[in-house]
């Protein structure tokens, strides 16, 4: 019989191999619990500050400063796998329980029962797949927050939405060269 594989479904070795999503989140674990490195992470009181690490197998992390009140809005990583952890204060996740397609298309109506959110408290931490969509937020009103944040393969593009209701609507494309 022939092989009728095609390029969109690689044989498993030709996958990526790279960090899987509990790899990742060990990292972020591992790194949240750094005191020394948490400590050297400039905080500001007016905005979102970051470092930039070096993660695992090749994946990209951030150190990122919340300043209290602050948060991401909604957003997808571009079709990376990731993971965060708080590492000082608590951190507010909102989230899609849904699979939302990568392309093609502005607006979407969300179905019922499809929203989640959880807290997560100095230590704690989750993981995701490629196709997720969130925000993150620093929900208190006198505390700065602080976590880690690792995706592979190292995010090649963020795409941002506004969300009013059950509609979520993408607004831009967000690339690599504007973090910097």
């Amino acid at each position: 019989m022939p092989d009728v594989r095609t390029p969109a479904h690689p044989p498993a070795a030709e996958r990526d191999s790279g960090p899987s999503a509990s790899e990742l989140l060990d990292f972020a674990r591992r790194t949240a619990a750094d005191i020394t490195l948490i400590a050297a992470l400039p905080l500001d009181p007016e905005g979102r500050t970051w470092i930039r690490l070096d993660g695992p197998g090749g994946s990209e992390a951030w150190l990122i400063g919340w300043p209290p009140g602050t948060g991401t809005g909604w957003h997808d990583h571009g079709g990376s796998r990731g993971a965060f952890a708080a590492a000082a204060g608590e951190l507010t996740e909102q989230s899609l329980a849904a699979q939302l397609p990568t392309e093609g298309w502005k607006t979407l109506e969300l179905a019922d029962g499809v929203d989640r959110q959880r807290k997560l408290a100095e230590g704690r931490g989750r993981a995701f797949g490629p196709h997720h969509v969130h925000q993150v937020l620093n929900a208190s009103a006198d505390t700065h927050a602080v976590s880690v944040h690792a995706y592979y393969p190292p995010l090649p593009l963020m795409r941002r939405y506004s969300r009013t209701g059950a509609v979520l609507r993408l607004e831009e494309v967000e690339r690599p060269e504007e973090w910097q």
